[in-house]
């Protein structure tokens, strides 16, 4: 991931630089909010900003979002600004984070944002064949549409395309199209002229330019606006994009891959699709068969994941028992290979010695760590009950498994983030107790 801090690199945000560079983050400097926000216009880029709290954070969270600048704001300082905390997430930090830093809220705070591994960990058949044909394309410039369901690793597989790709010395960019919102999604991928719309103070690059010799990731692709579809193609097709408000077209060097965990067939037959987008995106198909389809991954990425989060924990490698990995052998895994992590996240935080036991492993809408089972998965439980009072009680269920990660819990539940979202302020607005982001990214104020 990228990540730009704005302070000075002396004393505490260096250390919390150097966590970020240790956790595998490529980390960018400025001095003030006026440089972070040129570097930003001028497509240098960011997954993440982590900004000194006693910086203008107000003024840098409205100039983000009044020049429809999409990347998250955290406020940063010593332990005892407990005021300044408070008023920079008034003002839309998404977090505050007390100096000296925690390596692993640091952590914790990246993992929030991205996931960037390009390690694909698979023994089985199915998987294998898969990164077979991935191996063999992967130096042309085709374009590639990467489907299977939530939680199999799609984004992944097009990080490892990337990765051995003769683009490989340049970007890999990401853009999520069911994470940002219609209104933005435009301007974020083709930029936009100073005054192309009120707040455009100046030019901004967007992600195609941003990705220049590099690769584009379309995230989801299937959230898109058809309105949006048709600049889209016209990019792919002319090899050129129209920046917002601008007078001429600009050439562009990308490749593109798309991701997809819907049938696109069936979204061109509804009409939500365009099926001259598809021929163009769809040039080569690599389908991510799901976990259940896949048995023989379920033990090499559990020892995977078990490693992964013990370590990120400073917690001594445990075993797997034979009974804790039957357990996992047994279970259908509807949440795929993200579903599989967090389980062993979990089982990892839980186990108390140098082995992880059945009891460790929290399977389905289980509620607690003893294994109590979720009057959700009871079909009985549910006569006499609304379709709200059920529907949240399995998304506030789903959050919970997931550790209170938003994007994961969307996945698991087959809908947008911004469903997502809009579910949980409207059952916190009705006093509902809805489970925080994992434990660390809260703010300590």
């Amino acid at each position: 991931m990228r990540l730009l801090i704005i302070g000075n690199l002396d004393g505490q945000i260096g250390a919390a630089a150097r966590i970020a560079i240790e956790r595998g983050a490529s980390v960018a400097q400025v001095d003030n909010v006026e440089a972070a926000l040129e570097s930003l216009r001028a497509g240098q880029g960011a997954d993440l900003i982590m900004a000194d709290v006693r910086l203008d954070i107000a003024f840098l969270v409205k100039s983000l979002q009044s020049e429809r600048i999409n990347a998250p704001v955290v406020a940063c300082g010593v332990g005892n600004e407990t005021r300044a905390a408070v008023q920079a997430i008034r003002a839309g930090a998404k977090e505050y984070v007390p100096l000296p830093p925690s390596a692993e809220l640091i952590a914790a705070v990246l993992e929030a944002v991205t996931e960037e591994s390009t390690t694909l960990v698979s023994r089985d058949p199915k998987m294998t064949d898969v990164l077979k044909i991935a191996d063999q394309i992967a130096p042309s410039d085709a374009s590639v549409l990467i489907t299977g369901a939530s939680g199999t690793g799609k984004e992944m597989l097009a990080r490892y395309l990337h990765g051995k790709s003769k683009r490989r010395n340049h970007r890999f960019v990401a853009v999520n199209c069911a994470a940002i919102p219609e209104t933005l999604l435009e301007s974020e991928l083709f930029g936009y002229e100073k005054g192309a719309f009120t707040g455009a103070v100046a030019r901004r690059l967007g992600k195609f330019e941003e990705a220049k010799g590099g690769t584009l990731l379309l995230d989801e692709i299937s959230e898109m606006d058809v309105r949006i579809q048709a600049k889209l193609l016209r990019a792919i097709q002319e090899r050129e994009i129209d920046r917002l408000g601008g007078g001429h077209p600009i050439k562009i060097d990308v490749r593109i891959l798309a991701t997809s965990n819907r049938v696109l067939d069936d979204e061109i037959a509804q009409g939500r699709f365009r099926q001259d987008l598809f021929f163009r995106l769809n040039v080569v198909n690599l389908h991510i068969p799901a976990l259940a389809e896949r048995p023989e991954d379920i033990p090499v990425l559990a020892e995977h994941f078990v490693r992964k989060h013990a370590e990120a924990n400073g917690i001594k490698l445990p075993a797997i028992s034979a009974e804790a990995l039957a357990k996992l052998k047994r279970h259908s895994w509807p949440g795929n290979v993200r579903e599989l992590e967090n389980s062993l996240h979990r089982a990892v935080l839980l186990s108390a010695g140098p082995e992880i036991g059945p009891e460790a492993i929290v399977l389905g809408g289980s509620r607690t760590a003893a294994g109590a089972t979720a009057g959700s998965g009871n079909g009985a439980a549910r006569v006499g009950r609304t379709v709200a009072d059920v529907e949240r009680e399995l998304i506030i269920d789903t959050l919970a498994h997931c550790l209170g990660n938003r994007t994961h819990a969307a996945n698991i539940l087959g809908i947008s983030i911004r469903t997502l979202r809009n579910k949980l302020k409207q059952y916190n607005e009705e006093g509902f107790a809805v489970p925080l982001p994992r434990e660390g990214e809260r703010p300590a104020v």
